[in-house]
């Protein structure tokens, strides 16, 4: 076990290292460059972007640059160009605010996918499958912006109750459990919005998981040795089913970064991939090459996570 630990930390570090190379040359290999700040504000002298310049070691050449910002980031000494603010810092605040909004959905998202797809598989061909099969399609067809935006509507409308933002505007001098109460509303909304589009196509993916493993020989003995139909489709069937799940169990940390992007801004939910998206449009490097390197991290222990699990799902798979 600490054998395989060790070999995998040096591989993703190995991994993490070129990672960062490939993403600090896309950056400056992209239409612009981060030097040129006097389009963006036409009140920049020759003298201030010259100044601005050599502060940030944009006149150095790629991989000084390189070795300047990683040293900068580690210890903590990066600012954004936006607003000179601590760029770790700013992440660690946005990540918090995406962290129940990721949770959340997430729970929801797998809590629900496998009834419904097991389920499926077991009354393949009836009113239960053709039902859940017709509003998986539905939903997986629907754009998130547009069904987001028709929910709003609805419950404003209907309801007449604030969804935007984290906490309802202007709300003070209430109790801690008003308080509470107002973030869990304002969290419902998009969380059950970013769960939707998982729930379909993760449900699907079961039901054809619990389908092929249903047709294996194991399964059929079980059958005619006369056990219970519970025990053969739960201990069985879905056990070996779990397999694939495991490696998608472990790649769901990135979804905290890219698939929060449209929720948090259709939603004005001051999370991290809000932080990214606005970055981009700022052309506000520092946050974006940090939040790519944040990424490959996440998907580094994603992956860790499942070569673990793969040990406790399958016992035939030893590290």
């Amino acid at each position: 076990m600490l054998a395989f630990i060790g070999r995998s930390a040096v591989q993703k570090l190995m991994t993490l290292f070129f990672v960062s190379v490939v993403s600090f040359l896309i950056i400056h290999l992209a239409p612009g460059q981060p030097s040129q700040v006097d389009p963006l504000n036409p009140k920049f002298t020759p003298e201030m972007v010259e100044r601005y310049r050599q502060e940030f070691h944009l006149d150095e050449p790629l991989y000084v640059q390189y070795v300047y910002f990683y040293r900068d980031l580690l210890s903590g000494r990066t600012i954004s160009w936006k607003d000179n603010q601590p760029v770790l810092t700013k992440i660690w605040e946005r990540f918090l605010n995406s962290l129940p909004l990721f949770v959340l959905g997430t729970l929801l998202t797998w809590t629900i996918s496998f009834p419904l797809g097991i389920r499926s598989a077991i009354y393949r061909g009836g009113v239960y499958d053709r039902s859940v099969t017709f509003f998986s399609y539905l939903l997986i067809s629907i754009p998130g912006f547009f069904f987001a935006y028709i929910l709003i509507i609805l419950v404003v409308s209907r309801l007449h109750v604030p969804v935007i933002g984290m906490e309802t505007f202007g709300i003070k001098d209430v109790s801690y459990l008003h308080t509470m109460m107002d973030r869990l509303w304002h969290l419902l909304l998009p969380s059950v919005l970013s769960a939707t589009a998982g729930i379909a196509m993760l449900s699907r993916y079961v039901r054809s998981q619990m389908l092929e493993v249903q047709g294996q020989d194991y399964v059929r003995t079980a059958r005619a040795k006369g056990l219970p139909s519970e025990e053969v489709h739960y201990k069985h069937a879905l056990r070996n089913a779990l397999l694939p799940f495991v490696t998608m169990f472990g790649l769901i940390l990135p979804g905290l970064i890219s698939g929060s992007v449209i929720i948090e801004s259709i939603f004005s939910w001051p999370g991290i991939g809000r932080l990214a998206f606005e970055a981009i449009l700022a052309r506000d490097y520092p946050i974006i090459l940090t939040v790519n390197f944040v990424s490959a991290v996440l998907v580094l222990i994603g992956t860790f996570i499942s070569d673990l699990l793969y040990m406790v799902v399958d016992p035939r798979i030893r590290l």
